[in-house]
């Protein structure tokens, strides 16, 4: 795989500082049923890493030290290592909102048959892959029969009562563009998305979260070797929107890897951008104190630009309306 890294360490992209300290975003490891072609953690079946016991019990009292409102659970499939059940229930104990990540496909294997009533039981917010609502782009993307297993799991949550009008059980599906190109208005194809799954499937969920691909991992190599990477970051340049500076999701969260490094965010995850404290040193969750982050300078690099073009760019969809 192609490295993009040195191609995004020289960047003009304006210096920013960390705020308020809400969410707490945890990788606990790499391990996936799935191995999709946009994925910027490289997750697959192959993969190893997962996170220790010892670094899920660190996590949780930073969380309950540093007062977070939000424990964000990705992967990998978050729910394939064994110290998820761990982390989402020490989180509810202490009233921390809990995210899962979660690709969908993995709520149908037989070891997960009762993730979903622990999920709804926890009241644990699902935040669920699914990059079009038609069956030929999705299994492009992400392999040959996912859509029809995606559908499946959907209508088990849909069964749980997640998406359910009245139910508290949210579920939230994410969109990414299927190429070198930004994403469409999130307003307007949660619409479609809603009409769409609804007519055909009976489906229903809560809010479309649209996501920029970042010019990382194997997206960035896939537009490397194809010759569209310095294409795609004239892209992301061109529409800079300064305003989406305000609220950018490193101001108030931090990412925390399977060993417990601390980054700025995921995507500096993914790139071995550790955060940077005020004497120099990386932070590691098991030593880090959250006075440590505040008006920190966030660690940046030329895809921040993924997160600030057009309607802007997070983990919680996009930043405009």
């Amino acid at each position: 795989m192609l490295d993009t890294l040195p191609y995004l360490l020289e960047t003009d992209f304006p210096q920013i500082k960390r705020e308020k300290l809400t969410t707490l975003q945890v990788n606990v490891g790499y391990i996936c049923n799935q191995q999709c072609l946009h994925c910027h953690v490289n997750a697959g079946p192959n993969r190893t890493e997962s996170m220790s016991m010892e670094t899920a019990e660190a996590v949780i009292d930073f969380a309950r030290k540093a007062g977070v409102k939000t424990l964000d659970l990705t992967g990998g499939a978050p729910e394939m290592h064994p110290v998820f059940p761990y982390l989402v229930s020490e989180a509810v104990k202490l009233g921390i909102e809990v995210i899962d990540r979660c690709n969908l496909t993995v709520l149908l294997q037989q070891e997960q048959k009762d993730t979903i009533a622990f999920l709804a039981a926890n009241k644990v917010q699902i935040v669920a892959s699914m990059p079009c609502y038609s069956q030929e782009n999705v299994d492009r993307q992400r392999g040959k029969g996912v859509f029809a297993q995606s559908i499946a799991a959907l209508k088990r949550l849909n069964a749980q009562g997640y998406g359910q009008p009245g139910s508290g059980l949210l579920l939230n599906l994410v969109y990414n563009p299927q190429g070198a190109f930004l994403p469409p208005g999130q307003q307007q194809l949660e619409q479609d998305y809603k009409q769409k799954l609804f007519e055909e499937y009976g489906l229903r969920f809560n809010q479309l979260l649209v996501i920029t691909n970042l010019p990382i991992k194997r997206f960035g190599s896939m537009l490397l070797s194809k010759g569209l990477f310095e294409d795609y970051m004239n892209l992301l340049k061109d529409n800079f929107c300064r305003d989406n500076l305000v609220s950018v999701m490193c101001k108030s969260l931090i990412s925390v890897d399977y060993l417990g490094n601390v980054y700025d965010c995921d995507f500096n995850q993914m790139l071995g951008m550790k955060t940077r404290l005020a004497n120099g040193a990386s932070a590691n969750i098991q030593s880090l104190q959250a006075e440590q982050l505040k008006e920190n300078p966030i660690v940046i690099a030329e895809h921040c630009y993924g997160c600030t073009a057009g309607q802007g760019s997070s983990c919680g969809g996009a930043l405009a309306g």
